[in-house]
């Protein structure tokens, strides 16, 4: 088994502090950016939800109306009083 020099080392430590910083950079340039997309898209999905559930309530509303209804004229109604 062969042991790993000094300077693959130092290169490889380099390779990694390196990586770290370029995603650093990237992230502070292109986070901003992503994070507008997923606000503006999860912005559009409330406001498509919100027009289905106005169109849901407004056919709730019509449905719902009240229709007069014949009432059954079945005879006088008498009230019996009990005797003990």
């Amino acid at each position: 088994m062969e042991m790993a020099s000094f300077p693959s080392l130092l290169r490889t430590l380099a390779i990694i502090i390196l990586c770290y910083y370029l995603f650093k950079f990237f992230m502070r340039i292109f986070a901003p950016i992503l994070m507008q997309k997923a606000v503006n898209k999860m912005q559009e999905k409330m406001q498509e939800q919100y027009k289905q559930q106005q169109e849901q309530q407004s056919r709730a509303s019509q449905a719902s109306t009240p229709t007069p209804k014949p009432k059954k004229e079945v005879g006088e109604y008498i009230d019996y009083e009990e005797v003990k």
